[in-house]
């Protein structure tokens, strides 16, 4: 037993007094004896702090340490889910709550080839759109799957105060847009993970058992991710019954101190590596203020297939839930592919841009396939397949078709399997080619698909702190793209949006401090929505460079032109519910109890 000491825990900052265990290392840093054994247990023998390798450390001594991921559990006692789901109802009025089934458009590089000429690399965009739900003038009012949703929340020591009540506050807004058929669970992690709710529904007495839940939460400990998730696998795997949408939320303010090693893979549990349908959902991850783990947690998300959301500006982060569950409750396909198959027995498929989605190409080339996944309603996913297209046979053969697209997928509203045929991509085969001008979707994407390879290159440079390569492969791409813009996008939105984007990467690769503080976490967010084409929130105030602009508030970054109209619409529920609160008294604090599972919830 040490003496008490002035210096906060250096890992979960609380006070360090008479009375409590410590661990005082050889570098002079001073922890909790139970914060530092959680991270010693899992192997780490260096100081979080100043990285020095202990020869000395908790484990020698004779007291156990106890076991660092909570024992399995059998989480076998969710609600039942309703009898009657929008999966196999319709709406009142006899129609099917989605509108319409997917759509798939074609375009190609150039409307005509020379007859006597091939091309290769020739591109197509292939345009996928999911449908809306039906004729809902709000978005939110619309029938639609439910959901199971596991909310994973860090209330290490650190989320004492404003922090945790400004998470309480979130979890309150997504406990009350929940519908009576969707189900939440919630999960708190420090040193160790609690269930605190069970899988339940939210009628009216669950709505009030997790926001009771909710506001127990007590900040303590450090940071242990991965137990966190692991408590939401066994939720998901035990459960008894499914409802037709499955999703984790993730919020972390701090570094995981129980890992040894910086492969963040290992945080996710088995269920969530595997790819497909077979996964139970994805784990969107929000990394809280400016000392969250922004590699760990776009690492969770990018392998989960879930979101990474970056929450600088500490205010909104009710925001940033908002616009995530607002896609979460608008799913409307699952299980999507789009195939092409080459039509013209000379054309050949050789290369596929498409992002973070799984692609194949067969063989011979006659074939590719991209696993697209779920959908929510309106979202777009644009392609590009890159084709060998030869010279035409004969005097008489004005057109060439190209490639024949469909797309296989799991509609939602029904829970029947669907396949529908896109527009076959077709050019012309005129004698001769005078002044062709390139389509516009073509150029667009393609213009997008190096910009974000790039973003990609400049980030890989800046975590090898060459901050000068990286401002260099951004600035030669924002001259490349003004040059080369054709005229026929000039003023185009996203080429716009692109272009600041590019100027605001640039800034945060400036130099180390900038990278480190914010400029990483921010590149790592637009990486992850632009790999996956699907809408990210990013807020923060910048501080250096004379643009102090709020992200989030005012102004949303690059993952703006993928926000569809049921994220919008919730955002703005939240925004106009933070103005309400910011005139209404706050409510009394709740009665602190010990954490752990809910009496009414979790028996």
């Amino acid at each position: 037993m040490a003496a008490a000491t002035t210096d906060p825990c250096a890992i979960c900052l609380g006070e360090i007094s008479r009375g409590q265990a410590v661990f005082v290392a050889e570098c002079s840093h001073t922890f909790h004896h139970r914060c530092i054994s959680d991270s010693v247990a899992h192997g780490n023998r260096d100081c979080p702090l100043c990285k020095a390798t202990w020869r000395v450390v908790p484990s020698d001594d004779p007291v156990p340490a106890p076991a660092m991921m909570s024992p399995p559990r059998a989480y076998a006692d969710d609600d039942p889910v309703a009898q009657q789901t929008a999966v196999q109802a319709q709406s009142a009025d006899g129609q099917s709550p989605v509108a319409g089934e997917m759509s798939l458009k074609t375009h190609c590089e150039f409307p005509a080839v020379a007859r006597d000429a091939s091309r290769d690399n020739f591109a197509v965009l292939v345009h996928a759109r999911a449908p809306g739900l039906a004729s809902a003038a709000d978005a939110e009012a619309a029938q639609r799957a439910p959901v199971d949703l596991v909310t994973v929340l860090d209330v290490r020591g650190s989320m004492t105060g404003s922090k945790l009540a400004l998470v309480k506050r979130a979890m309150r807004f997504v406990i009350n847009n929940l519908g009576p058929d969707d189900r939440l669970s919630v999960v708190s992690f420090s040193s160790r993970a609690k269930r605190e709710m069970r899988l339940a529904r939210m009628s009216d007495d669950g709505k009030a058992s997790a926001k009771l839940a909710v506001e127990s939460l007590v900040a303590c400990g450090s940071t242990n991710i991965g137990d966190g998730l692991k408590v939401a696998s066994e939720v998901l795997e035990h459960r008894r019954y499914r409802n037709a949408v499955t999703s984790v939320i993730l919020l972390s303010d701090g570094q995981d101190t129980c890992i040894g090693n910086r492969d963040f893979r290992v945080l996710v549990p088995t269920p969530f590596r595997v790819s497909g349908d077979r996964r139970p959902g994805p784990i969107h991850t929000f990394g809280f203020g400016a000392d969250h783990d922004a590699a760990a947690m776009h690492t969770i998300a990018e392998v989960t297939g879930g979101t990474f959301s970056f929450i600088g500006n500490l205010a909104v982060i009710q925001d940033s839930f908002a616009q995530c569950i607002g896609g979460l409750l608008s799913v409307v396909v699952q299980g999507a592919r789009i195939l092409v198959e080459c039509a013209h027995p000379g054309v050949r498929v050789r290369q596929v841009k498409s992002g973070r989605y799984e692609s194949t190409i067969d063989a011979d080339g006659r074939t590719a396939t991209v696993d697209v996944g779920e959908l929510y309603a309106e979202e777009e996913r644009r392609f590009l397949f890159f084709l060998d297209v030869p010279s035409a046979e004969a005097d008489g053969e004005d057109a060439t078709q190209l490639v024949k697209v469909r797309c296989t997928y799991r509609d939602v509203a029904t829970g029947s399997s669907a396949d529908v045929a896109g527009e076959d991509a077709v050019v012309q085969r005129p004698a001769e080619v005078t002044n062709p001008v390139v389509s516009v979707e073509v150029e667009r994407e393609r213009i997008r698909v190096a910009a974000a390879e790039e973003i990609v290159a400049a980030r890989d440079a800046a975590e090898r702190g060459a901050f000068g390569e990286a401002r260099s492969i951004l600035g030669r791409r924002l001259y490349c793209m003004r040059r080369s813009m054709p005229v026929n996008l000039a003023g185009d939105p996203m080429m716009e949006a692109l272009e600041e984007e590019l100027e605001e990467c640039e800034e945060d690769v400036e130099d180390e401090d900038e990278y480190v503080a914010t400029g990483r976490a921010r590149l790592l967010t637009g990486i992850n929505a632009r790999a996956q084409q699907r809408a990210s929130f990013v807020s923060s105030v910048r501080k250096k460079g004379g643009r102090s602009k709020q992200r989030g508030l005012e102004r949303q970054r690059a993952p703006q032109p993928y926000m569809t109209t049921a994220m919008k619409s919730m955002l703005k529920k939240s925004q106009k519910a933070r103005e309400k609160q910011r005139t209404s008294p706050s409510p009394p604090p709740p009665t602190k109890r010990r954490r752990g599972d809910h009496s009414s919830s979790s028996k």
